[in-house]
């Protein structure tokens, strides 16, 4: 079996929508310039501010009536599946299915999962039993679970989910587990800081574990979310990354922004993009860093000079 990735390459970001006029402008910005996407990203607690994400795309609905809306990743095993799949079934709803689920375990802050009182050795088998339950639960008809985590009599939630066996499920991950859960039981796979050759050798094992499980698969999502930063010089761009991701993750980016990063001139930038093109990425995720500001006028600076070099990618 060899994964069928999507005929069309596709281009979208990942931002956070903290205000109304903000999500207006970013919203109606993407649209104007074709972007395909918006997708948000989760945490109870972290760095940075953040707000729920099916709030912020719910709100984003509401500006566009073309744009996919996702979550980048949401951390399914920190909520019970049941009040998951409920929100996930109103946004794809309220979207008219134009929502994809991206899920994941996170794990690099340990006192969020403190905060749940979910160990943090649970959380990969919360979330495959938890996609379990969502899928029935999205169904529409009346379902039960006798799980390891979750377990109910027979209910009928209503509605069910607007898009046929519910949104498309997207899991996220790096490790051996993550990659054989997204084969198992995925719609697709969104990457996080990993190199273009780390996203061909995950989808061979992906597809290893679909093949495994004996699945026939129609189109496999495969999405990539990539730090990207603008600028006049290589050098520039490195520097002003390093600094927002070193604050970001509280950690050392220096090493590991010239690694994971698309930055430089607009062709340096899409240089970066195409070798990920060719690993297999058909969904791109842009994370423009910088402030708000500079987050909108990356935007149409991409538009601008880096989607001219990136014409022969489909």
């Amino acid at each position: 079996m060899v994964l069928p990735l999507a005929n069309e390459t596709k281009f979208g970001i990942q931002t956070r929508l903290p205000t109304p006029d903000l999500t207006e402008q970013t919203v109606e910005l993407l649209d104007q310039l074709d972007f395909d996407s918006v997708w948000v990203g989760d945490h109870l607690a972290f760095t940075l501010p953040i707000l729920d994400p099916f709030v912020q795309l719910a709100h984003a609905c509401a500006y566009s009536r073309k744009l996919t809306v996702a979550t980048g990743v949401y951390l399914l095993p920190m909520r019970h599946p049941a009040a998951a799949a409920k929100q996930a079934a109103s946004l794809d709803h309220l979207s008219e299915g134009r929502f994809i689920f991206g899920v994941g375990v996170g794990g690099e802050f340990p006192r969020e999962w403190e905060l749940v009182d979910v160990p943090t050795k649970e959380r990969g088998a919360r979330l495959t039993e938890g996609i379990e339950v969502m899928r029935k639960l999205w169904s529409g008809e009346p379902t039960g679970h006798e799980g390891t985590f979750y377990s109910f009599p027979e209910v009928h939630m209503q509605p069910g989910s607007f898009q046929t066996g519910g949104p498309p499920i997207w899991c996220g991950g790096r490790s051996e587990a993550a990659l054989k859960r997204a084969g198992r039981l995925a719609d697709g796979y969104l990457s996080y800081v990993i190199t273009p050759d780390m996203f061909r050798d995950a989808l061979v094992k992906i597809d290893e574990a679909a093949e495994e499980a004996g699945r026939t698969i129609n189109e496999f999502g495969s999405g990539h979310l990539l730090f990207c930063c603008i600028d006049e010089t290589y050098e520039k761009a490195w520097d002003k990354a390093t600094e927002l991701l070193s604050e970001r993750y509280a950690m050392d980016f220096h090493r590991a922004a010239e690694r994971y990063c698309a930055m430089g001139t607009p062709e340096d930038v899409a240089a970066k993009i195409k070798e990920f093109h060719d690993a297999g990425v058909r969904h791109f995720v842009f994370d423009f860093l910088g402030l708000q500001p500079e987050r909108i006028e990356a935007l149409e600076v991409f538009a601008a000079e880096v989607r001219p070099y990136l014409s022969d990618i489909r």
